[in-house]
């Protein structure tokens, strides 16, 4: 393929590397003349392992070139990778000042060519840039529209520094956004020999990846040295315990509990949390992220409370109420207390949860009905239909398998709030909202 790529700082050029090392003929364009002339001498104009030799040997063998004419390089390629910088401004906002410049080239080089012609993004840009700025800045200049006259893709990196050549080679993933299946087909051909799953999805979706995985991989940084600042502070070897921590794969690194929806609870969590600041602060020690996870999870707890009072019911019934399916715990079921908050602002409730039934309860459960929330036991109904029945605003609370025909059971009069996600394809349909989708 001849591939044209806009911006020879960090991702461009090492994207220009391996494209070219593949054997597509690549022209890198940057204004920076001296950025141009190193990599017409095969040089690199950044310090990266392995970049400098792809670079030399792409260059002699005629399949890499570099130039600051824009038209030139749109009109003798294919395809256009944007791969120019989005710095922060002061107030912490992007700096789209480069994108902008570069899709007005585009889009105008697009105008005078013949043919199809496709443009991917590989600069990080928050989700919604490239139908907001990207997409009407390339139609403006070249008077086409997207998706018919040329092509549009996003495709995030996830290149570190010191290995971006193996990170370019063996991904953990290839994300392609997409606007047209055309474009998609053509990009999805350059990776076809790349080791590693390849994903493709809608534009906003994959500009939104790229900040999950950033801000997951800061997240753990600042956990991992929280964690150590405890130990270190209670005589524990840290990278003992962090070592440990990490040869769980089931559950602590993995896909577990990283599905969005509502907040968590239980016997454990809250309780060891509030357990582990509380010795933090005896010992003069400030944990800014473990300190404020129980914030977080009321503030999810407050959202989904909200969204059932913004549908103006007051006939509300609640599917599932301990704080996971197949327990009857409900001991800080988030549940629990949206409900007590409901029934003090004088909502008419219906609970139903199989696994919750009074006759059965034993201990500390039983106890816990009868002592701290004595009042709910009377709105529990002993069946799915009659809960069903009652509610004008029907609430799934957790992942009972029971539940997942809802949507089925109720009427044009009724509306689901979904806390959990209990479908994976959930319908876009009126009268169903998701917590987070």
């Amino acid at each position: 393929m001849k591939i044209s790529i806009f911006g020879m700082g960090y991702v461009g050029v090492v994207s220009a590397a391996c494209l070219s090392s593949d054997g597509h003929v690549v022209i890198g364009v940057d204004p920076n003349q001296s950025k141009v002339e190193l990599v017409n001498s095969g040089k690199a104009p950044i310090v990266e392992k392995d970049l400098a030799d792809l670079l030399h040997l792409s260059v002699q063998a005629g399949r890499l070139s570099a130039t600051s004419d824009s038209e030139a390089a749109v009109r003798e390629s294919d395809l256009s990778f944007i791969c120019v910088g989005t710095p922060s401004q002061s107030n912490g906002s992007l700096d789209l000042t480069y994108v902008r410049r570069v899709c007005e080239q585009i889009g105008a080089a697009i105008r005078e060519k013949q043919g199809f012609h496709i443009v991917v993004v590989r600069s990080t840009m928050l989700p919604g840039s490239m139908r907001g700025v990207v997409i009407p800045l390339l139609e403006e200049a070249s008077g086409m529209i997207a998706g018919e006259g040329f092509g549009v893709c996003i495709n995030p990196e996830f290149l570190r520094e010191g290995t971006a050549i193996a990170d370019y080679r063996h991904p953990p993933k290839t994300v392609i956004g997409e606007l047209d299946f055309t474009s998609g087909d053509r990009l999805a051909e350059l990776y076809k020999d790349i080791d590693g799953p390849l994903v493709r999805t809608d534009l906003a979706t994959a500009e939104m990846v790229k900040y999950t995985d950033n801000i997951w991989h800061a997240v753990k940084v600042c956990f991992a040295n929280e964690i150590g600042n405890l130990c270190k502070s209670t005589g524990i070897d840290g990278h003992a315990v962090m070592g440990i921590f990490t040869r769980d794969s089931k559950l602590n690194l993995s896909s577990a509990y990283l599905k969005p929806g509502f907040a968590f609870g239980g016997s454990c969590l809250p309780k060891d949390i509030r357990a582990i600041v509380h010795k933090a602060r005896s010992l003069d020690l400030e944990l800014p992220l473990i300190g404020h996870v129980l914030a977080s999870n009321q503030k999810q707890i407050e959202r989904g409370l909200n969204m059932i009072m913004e549908k103006g019911n007051k006939k509300v019934s609640v599917l599932g109420f301990s704080f996971k399916a197949g327990t009857d715990d409900l001991r800080e079921s988030p549940l629990v207390e949206v409900i007590e908050r409901l029934i003090g602002k004088g909502y008419d409730l219906r609970l139903y949860d199989r696994n919750v039934n009074l006759a059965k309860l034993v201990g500390a459960n039983r106890d816990y009905i009868l002592n701290a929330i004595p009042h709910i036991s009377q709105l529990m109904v002993d069946s799915l239909e009659e809960a069903l029945q009652h509610g004008e605003t029907i609430v799934v609370g957790n992942g009972d398998s029971a539940f997942r025909q809802v949507l089925d059971m109720t009427g044009e009069h009724q509306v689901v709030i979904d806390l959990v996600r209990i479908n994976d394809n959930c319908p876009e349909v009126s009268g169903y909202d998701g917590i987070c989708w």
